[in-house]
């Protein structure tokens, strides 16, 4: 192990910023609560071993395609709203392991914030030495909830938080013998709140609901960028109308028309984000995306990020004056 501490710290100001929400990998987010995203996200490295800790001030959609064979294993440190990981609803203290190579998926109905630890399985029986059952990779194999004890969850989690804290705040480099103290120290505190955890809760949250939110989104996957209307859904999986609304609601606390001019709204900010004035334009963008009505989908855009499209393009003030007033005429 290399005796030198590696933090990447940064500051969020769009959903975007979460795509390495996990040191190493590639998340895909979508926002789903509005307002302009503010947050945090941070990488330490301590030889080889890595953490990273994010915090967001609005709900989130996550999705992640394990492509490696690294092991995740998470802690919720909190959340002012509901937090449900694959059919696991979770609260704060509560950890998660995400074994390799399964996919994940995680909603944040609210400002949240997490910890996440990624190392290879046949590290853990050396970050888990002195814990027999922790310290075999079978044990990692296979997703898990672990919830935390009231008495004694809270504490570890803001033990982690205060080392992140700590380490952030003296990236000087370490020495072998206190990278190996400080690596330990992280783990620890996920082990803490797995050993002590609650019974977990086998029967899953929402199981039927998250069954048909899967097929319709493996549908829109399918579909690519292209704009989706909720009656092609409907047909193409034969559900009424009323049952994709009852599950979209279980699950995402909206329906699901919402929820896809939602989906259609992050890939337009995404598209901007990535694109230079001149070298494409509002307009054309949205209705690529199935907006029409132009003055509409500002005010939507406006509501859900905070800003308004053009501003996210990149285009000057007094050109920015000029478009608002041609859709606010719209």
């Amino acid at each position: 192990m290399g005796s030198y501490l590696q933090v990447d710290s940064r500051r969020l100001d769009g959903f975007e910023g979460l795509h390495q929400a996990v040191h190493g990998t590639h998340v895909d987010v979508m926002q789903l609560g509005r307002g302009k995203l503010r947050g945090t996200l941070s990488h330490v490295g301590i030889g080889d071993f890595s953490l990273s800790i994010g915090s967001f001030n609005i709900g989130m959609r996550t999705r992640r395609i394990a492509s490696d064979e690294k092991l995740i294993i998470g802690m919720l440190l909190r959340a002012e709203d509901r937090v449900a990981h694959w059919s696991f609803d979770m609260q704060p203290s509560d950890v998660l392991v995400i074994p390799p190579l399964l996919e994940h998926d995680g909603i944040f109905h609210g400002a949240s914030a997490y910890a996440a630890m990624r190392l290879d399985l046949d590290e853990v029986a050396e970050v888990f030495a002195g814990q027999p059952s922790l310290s075999d990779p079978e044990y990692w194999r296979s997703k898990n909830h672990f919830r935390a004890d009231p008495a004694l969850g809270p504490a570890a989690a803001l033990r982690l938080a205060r080392i992140v804290l700590q380490l952030t705040e003296h990236q000087t480099a370490l020495t072998e013998p206190a990278a190996e103290f400080w690596r330990r120290s992280i783990a620890e505190c996920m082990a803490a709140n797995v050993i002590c955890s609650l019974p977990p809760d086998d029967s899953g949250w929402l199981p039927a609901a998250r069954r048909l939110i899967g097929k319709v989104e493996d549908y829109l996957d399918e579909a690519g960028m292209r704009p989706v209307h909720i009656s092609e859904i409907c047909a193409a999986l034969h559900v009424s109308r009323r049952t994709l609304h009852r599950a979209f609601q279980e699950v995402f606390g909206m329906g699901p028309v919402t929820f896809l001019r939602h989906k259609r709204l992050c890939a337009i900010h995404s598209i901007l984000r990535e694109s230079r004035p001149g070298t494409t334009t509002v307009s054309t963008v949205a209705m690529q995306q199935g907006f029409y009505e132009l003055g509409r989908f500002s005010h939507y855009y406006h509501t859900m990020f905070g800003e308004y499209p053009s501003q996210t393009l990149g285009i000057p003030a007094h050109e920015l004056v000029a478009s608002l007033r041609v859709a606010q005429n719209a």
